[in-house]
């Protein structure tokens, strides 16, 4: 029997600990916070989206793209179903999102500290791994409160995104304290800001659009759905799903805008055709009356702006060029990006530790044997859809599969 000792009750390093556990090892959880789980009820507003049916290299990032498919075809979305119907969570799926049939996160929190419990895993909350050191075959791991020995130890500590949920950063310190390289950690699946004044005006607008993403003027990627704009700037899913590599692009001094199309199911030539028929048909209404409908009249009122139209004007005094410029207002609109939102808002953490030193198999450290290193706290970040959760099962599973008595 191993004395294990996890550090982190988050998703990766409470499955850990089941594993370990019923590899016969002694198993001890340390959590900072004061429960365990705390992150995982905060997922998919409070339904845990836990997994996804779908698991593509798309959906992970990282700066070695194939080491996330290599843990995944390890223990993959199929096993995290079976762990958990096992445990008492019926699946229930939603174009390949998978949720408890409760749509409770509490409920996926629930069964975990109940397996712990039957399998006499020790959870101790309250305590903050301050310092670790190796010790010829053991660990000794320092805390607030007291020292520890054990044989081997997994590191779950998570990343930097929401703190207060206990994901605080402490635990890339320790990892480097223990000879890892840490990848710089920013914001993933983050709302971006921009200083554009009219964001204060369209605060609040909900709409459909592509989004592309730009670096320097160069294009890197574009996502579509429901756009959300605020008084700082841009959310919404297809902001999420882009945000890693706005963050990643600005932390090194690099310009970053994004062009957003608010008419995505609709060509220019469709939109002007459209716009020209309402303004013929009512030549003498204002320009702002006759675009009531086609998308929020926040956005329409700014457009116009933004494209030198003045919204108030009556209709039979613009020209075909000034269509023109509102069509290309709506499909093309400029935004720069100035910094994305902190890691208060930031679902999860871009970078962290290098995977090249990593076995992707076992999650062990190629530089400390007895050293596993899960979660979030590695250089992998998934998109938005149970993604994150999937690569902290899977982690989580294989280094309790592997550490300790086999």
């Amino acid at each position: 029997m191993s004395n294990i000792i996890i550090i982190g009750g988050g998703a990766s390093g409470l499955v850990a600990a089941i594993y370990a556990a019923r590899n016969k090892n002694k198993v001890t959880i340390l959590e900072h916070k004061d429960k365990i789980g705390k992150k995982i009820l905060a997922t998919g507003n409070g339904k845990c989206n836990y997994t996804n049916l779908n698991q593509k290299a798309e959906h992970y990032r990282g700066n070695d793209n194939s080491f996330a498919m290599k843990v995944l075809s390890g223990f993959g979305a199929e096993q995290t179903i079976d762990l958990f119907k096992e445990l008492g969570i019926y699946p229930k799926e939603k174009n390949g999102y998978v949720y408890p049939n409760s749509e409770q996160a509490s409920s996926v929190v629930e069964v975990l500290r109940l397996e712990l419990l039957q399998l006499k895993v020790r959870i101790i909350a309250d305590t903050h791994v301050e310092q670790i050191f190796k010790l010829k075959d053991q660990f000794r791991i320092i805390t607030n409160k007291e020292t520890y020995l054990a044989d081997q130890v997994i590191l779950a500590a998570g990343g930097c995104a929401s703190p207060n949920l206990g994901s605080d950063g402490s635990g890339y310190q320790l990892a480097k304290s223990l000879g890892h390289r840490i990848i710089k950690p920013l914001p993933a699946l983050v709302q971006l800001k921009s200083n554009s004044k009219y964001f204060k005006t369209l605060s609040g607008v909900r709409t459909e659009a592509l989004v592309a993403l730009y670096v320097n003027e160069k294009f890197v990627t574009k996502e579509q759905g429901e756009l959300l704009l605020a008084a700082y700037g841009v959310s919404g899913i297809p902001i999420l799903q882009i945000s890693r590599f706005a963050s990643k692009a600005l932390s090194e001094n690099k310009k970053v805008h994004l062009i957003i199309d608010y008419l995505p199911h609709m060509a220019a030539e469709e939109a002007y055709n459209l716009i020209l028929y309402r303004i013929n048909r009512n030549p003498s209404r204002t320009v702002e009356e006759n675009l009531i409908g086609l998308l929020n009249n926040k956005l329409i009122y700014i457009g116009l702006i933004e494209a030198g139209v003045e919204p108030t004007k009556i209709s039979s005094s613009i020209n075909n060029n000034q269509i023109k410029d509102f069509v290309k207002q709506l499909k093309e609109w400029r935004v720069i990006i100035t910094e994305p939102n902190s890691f208060d808002q930031a679902q999860v953490s871009a970078g962290g530790v290098d995977t090249a030193d990593i076995n992707p198999v076992s999650l062990e450290s190629k530089l400390m044997k007895g050293l596993y290193i899960t979660g979030e706290l590695l250089d992998v970040d998934g998109t938005c859809g149970g993604y994150n959760l999937q690569w902290a099962w899977s982690t989580g599973a294989l280094a309790g599969m592997n550490c300790g008595v086999k």
